[in-house]
């Protein structure tokens, strides 16, 4: 359920996760997600949450300016 317009329908998607770290920009693209069919709003599970976490923090010891990854090629 969709915590935000308690709509009962959600699908599979895949979404882009934008972290600002210190004056840097950390993408992450093709991340899987949950997305409510009504308003958009998208959700992680656990599992993608806690690789996401990894992915970051992997990006923030390269401490490029900009920083794009891609979740579906991440170790």
């Amino acid at each position: 359920m969709c915590m935000f317009c308690k709509c009962d329908s959600v699908k599979e998607s895949t979404t882009t996760h934008v972290v600002n770290y210190n004056g840097c920009i950390i993408i992450v693209k093709n991340v899987p997600c949950e997305e409510c069919e009504q308003c958009g709003e998208k959700y992680y599970t656990d599992e993608v949450a806690e690789k996401l976490e990894q992915i970051v923090n992997a990006a923030k010891k390269l401490m490029q300016e900009i920083s794009v990854m891609d979740y579906t090629k991440a170790a």
